[in-house]
């Protein structure tokens, strides 16, 4: 009996690195496709975006939680053919849909450009979309969720093939755009509501929706997001996976890290190195092979690939203008409407709405 009690931290070491050992067999051939990446906001905050300096170089940048030598640790990937030949690729998000300036025409502009996801909201509603603080009582709900022009954004996003993200925006926005969108969508970096009452977080209801039009949920790992404090652990965020699986399925389940746009981490997840150990909790709850490749990729490929499909019967564009008084007043260009004054006062008005799209990128 004693020798049995003896050898029972020696099998428990054992079973531990019999998961890790699956989890990595199984991401070698099926990479993490991570929802949500603010790296670009680190590189702008540290650098101003100048590149060639010497201490921007991704392989030994060591301020960020994201580094070459990280992500390959932890198995990120990004699309098949890159990951197939060794290399680490990513796919452009724009997180704010103030970022298109309620133009149509600049939303065209940013897919032509690599944009595949665009966030419907930030922290602040749009003239046509409004966002999470509208339920936290911060802001006043404006649009009741998408105007009728916002509706026309999600028109043109399924035509041209950009993924609609919910992530960032109310409960009533969530609602529309699970109803009205002809392909499914994602929340590129949210957690289970149930479990930390969070308003950046899917509530039930929502997640009923997310599983009947086959949409994604991809988890994000801000402490303030899985335990609703500073602290949290591994443990915790597989917790919201399950949770997430349990009621809206296994194909609604993804990973949006949010590293990089974040200051707290569960403990155990502290880099984007570290996601072997959580796919190790996972497999040591009994989720299946299939389910974990689902997890790190396959779920947002499916996604990624009926949208696409749905881009591809789609060929009328939308064309018709918010309304000028919906616009409110900050400065604009007037471009395209009938109060337009002069060439000159269009330019310089163009000129600093772009500024925002070339420069601004925002964490969370």
């Amino acid at each position: 009996m004693l020798i049995i009690w003896w050898l029972w931290p020696l099998l428990a070491i054992c079973a531990s690195d019999s998961f890790q050992d699956r989890a990595k067999e199984i991401m070698k051939t099926t990479p993490v496709i991570d929802g949500h990446n603010d790296l670009p906001w680190q590189l702008l905050k540290l650098f101003n975006n100048k590149l060639n300096d010497s201490k921007a170089n991704l392989n030994t940048l060591t301020a960020t939680h994201t580094n070459i030598p990280k992500l390959r640790d932890g198995f990120v990937g990004g699309i098949t053919q890159a990951f197939s030949e060794g290399k680490i690729a990513s796919l452009i998000g724009v997180e704010g849909g103030h970022l298109i300036d309620s133009s149509l025409g600049v939303l065209r502009a940013l897919y032509h450009l690599g944009m595949r996801y665009l966030t419907l909201t930030h922290n602040c509603n749009t003239p046509w979309s409004d966002n999470w603080m509208v339920d936290k009582g911060d802001d006043k709900a404006e649009s009741h969720g998408l105007s009728d022009f916002g509706k026309r954004v999600l028109k043109e996003m399924n035509r041209l093939g950009v993924m609609i993200d919910l992530s960032h925006v109310a409960v009533a926005t969530m609602r529309d755009a699970l109803q009205l969108s002809k392909a499914p969508v994602i929340f590129s970096h949210s957690s289970a509501y149930s479990l930390c009452h969070h308003r950046r977080n899917v509530p039930d209801d929502i997640l009923q929706l997310v599983k009947n039009t086959s949409s994604l949920v991809m988890v994000n790992f801000y402490s303030m997001f899985v335990s609703c404090s500073k602290d949290a652990n591994l443990s915790q965020v597989a917790d919201h996976l399950d949770y997430i699986k349990k009621v809206a399925g296994a194909e609604a389940v993804g990973l949006g890290g949010d590293y990089d746009g974040v200051t707290e981490l569960p403990k155990g997840l502290e880099d984007v190195s570290k996601y072997p150990d959580l796919i190790a909790e996972l497999l040591r709850r009994n989720w299946t092979d299939t389910e974990v490749r689902g997890v790190l990729s396959d779920n947002l490929l499916r996604v990624f690939s009926e949208v696409e499909r749905v881009s591809n019967i789609m060929q009328v564009p939308e064309e018709e203008p918010i309304p000028l008084d919906k616009l409110g007043g900050s400065c604009r260009t007037y471009y395209g409407y009938s109060r337009a004054s002069s060439i000159h006062l269009q330019i310089g008005a163009l000129l600093a709405s772009l500024a925002p799209l070339l420069l601004s990128l925002h964490p969370l």
